[in-house]
């Protein structure tokens, strides 16, 4: 990070580190930050000292004294002269290798009270919980310092990319009302309003149509959003940010163009090696079909086809009349008999109910446990289907419907990590578009699978109920998926009150319900509401990604732990009878 020009000199400080370089040899200095370090080289002490922007080393070579009660990351300002380093000690691995500060003042500005309940620089090696207890502490770790850095940057390139584009820096409320938006809300009780709450938003979805309905062409913001959800590795707890805009009289394409616009940059400005945009785009249906999920992880060679029609008649019953996937794995038959057995043991630990597989032997036969299950002519249709080739595996996934996809994906990404096929540092990325506008629910009935407010392909006369299957309707709704893990999702808006009545009696909401819930979207509908649409990006996963973290709180400054709770403020916690009466609750 460079110092702006404003910077002025002051009692701590004259420099900072990142301003320390050859061109200061000979002069008197005063930097300021924490001792990282203290060694003892034969009678001569030296201190490796940090602040914002790198670190600097001080000699005590005369004047060791000065050491007297100073502690590792203690916090003090040291002045002296810049010398150069003799050629043996020049150290490289840091931008001011090349100098060094001889001491001659050392002022203690916040002294140590207690031992350090961790090391600093290795931070990330200790226990989450004691590290997000001493955030203070673990973000002094300039690897993690780094990565918060880092986040700035990135949000700010993102959002002066945004403006180049026209969208307008705009903010909406934090105090709004609960609405079902497919996660548990965060209430806040209302102390004026006795038995009623307010919600934090799950995402700026309602206020950001409404800034269309309202005559603006281009938002967007970088979001906080509120959902009382399990914490996972790619998903924090409680809050977390996107890049959300949305734009009015757009279509899907213009959406698709201003996002891939927008990642493509930021990637290339950070120097992430991915592939080029346009992205590909895939179908719901056919991502589900090749890869067995909705995130694709396009760094895995493998993909399914289709083999149901090959069993319709089968006198194996666990393929007879059901969804069959084939999985092809180039050259796997020289693996031993451990690793099917571990994958079997794998596909019977997610649900399946067994793994079948044949290899193609040097005479073109098939060799495996369920060979025998497998006729001739069936046999010449899977070599050709399938492009098989001596040495390869043939794996058969098979179940009712939809399970068989997914179970086939869970597959391809065990063998994918298990055979080492994916490359960690390539990024691919692609666009799932067309979903389903309804998904069934654990009763069979319809329900939203996807953003709500989406507007279906086809408008009102495909929802209608003697066009057909209505869990065929397709919606305009679209991910970004990178490297398997879903950045973004987008819809075009439903716009139209006739339409949003229909499609939430779909879901099993009466338009009754749409007006009490959903009354603002309802009402402004009637007033000449512009098509419009938009999407949102994941800035903490984007974060975690380019920076190849594993968890996503790596990313975030004070991040709640994976049980949801904030360790350093210890929060959530109990509060005063005086409060709970104020906002009229009672625990119960």
């Amino acid at each position: 990070m460079q110092l702006k020009p404003e910077f002025k000199q002051n009692k701590y400080r004259t420099h900072t580190t990142s301003m320390l370089t050859e061109s200061n040899i000979g002069q008197q200095v005063k930097t300021s930050g924490w001792v990282e370090n203290i060694r003892d080289h034969g009678g001569i002490q030296f201190v490796d000292l940090r602040d914002h922007y790198g670190i600097v080393q001080i000699t005590f070579q005369q004047n060791a004294e000065l050491l007297t009660n100073i502690h590792r990351e203690c916090c003090v300002s040291i002045g002296g002269e810049v010398i150069k380093r003799a050629a043996d000690t020049v150290n490289d691995k840091i931008t001011t290798g090349k100098i060094e500060i001889m001491a001659q003042s050392l002022e203690i500005l916040g002294d140590i009270s207690e031992n350090l309940p961790f090391e600093v620089t290795s931070s990330k090696e200790t226990n989450e919980d004691l590290r997000l207890k001493y955030r203070f502490l673990d973000l002094r770790n300039p690897a993690v310092h780094n990565a918060i850095v880092y986040r700035a940057e990135v949000i700010d390139f993102m959002r002066k990319t945004m403006q180049e584009m026209g969208f307008l820096d705009m903010q909406t409320p934090i105090l709004s009302a609960s609405s079902p938006e497919g996660a548990r809300d965060f209430l806040v009780p209302s102390r004026k309003h006795h038995g009623k709450f307010y919600a934090l938003p799950q995402a700026p979805q309602i206020f950001k149509q409404l800034y269309m309905i309202s005559g603006f062409d281009r938002y967007f913001q970088i979001a906080p959003c509120f959902r009382d959800e399990d914490a996972r590795a790619d998903r924090t707890a409680g809050e977390f940010y996107q890049l959300d805009f949305e734009m009015a009289f757009a279509e899907q394409d213009d959406v698709i163009e201003a996002g891939e616009y927008v990642l493509s940059k930021t990637l290339e400005r950070f120097g992430i090696s991915a592939n080029t945009a346009p992205y590909p785009r895939l179908t719901y249906a056919e991502a589900m079909l090749t890869y067995g999920t909705d995130k694709p992880d396009l760094r895995n060679p493998l993909f399914m086809k289709d083999l149901s029609d090959l069993f319709t008649n089968s006198d194996f019953k666990p393929f007879a009349d059901k969804t069959v996937r084939g999985l092809r794995v180039p050259g796997m038959a020289e693996k031993s008999k451990s690793f099917f057995k571990n994958m079997e043991e794998f596909a019977l630990s997610i649900g399946m109910k067994g793994l079948g597989y044949v290899t193609l032997e040097q005479d073109m036969t098939f060799k495996g446990p369920i060979d025998k299950f497998i006729d001739d002519k069936t046999r010449a249709e899977l070599k050709t289907r399938m492009k098989l080739q001596v040495g390869d595996v043939l794996y058969f996934i098979a179940d009712v419907g939809k399970t068989a996809d997914i179970f086939a994906g869970q597959i391809r990404a065990e063998l994918g990590n298990r055979l080492g096929l994916i490359d960690p540092k390539k990024f691919e990325i692609c666009w799932i578009y067309d979903f389903p506008m309804f998904e069934e629910d654990e009763r069979g009935k319809p329900a939203f699978s996807h953003n709500p407010f989406s507007m279906p392909q086809g408008g009102k006369a495909a929802l209608d109920p003697e066009s057909g299957d209505i869990f065929s309707v397709k919606a305009y709704q679209f991910d970004v998926v990178i490297n398997g893990v879903e950045l973004a999702s987008g819809a075009v808006r439903n716009h139209s009150n006739e339409i949003m009545a229909r499609a939430f009696e779909i879901a099993g909401y009466s338009e009754e319900d749409l007006k009490s819930r959903f009354g603002a979207l309802y009402n402004a509908f009637k007033y000449g509401a512009p098509p419009h649409a938009g999407m949102a990006y994941g800035v903490d996963r984007l974060l975690m990604l380019m920076l190849g973290e594993d968890s996503v709180r790596e990313v975030i400054a004070f991040p709640l732990n994976g049980n949801a709770q904030d360790v350093l403020l210890s929060a959530p916690s109990e509060v005063t009878e005086q409060q709970l009466r104020e906002v009229h609750v009672k625990v119960r």
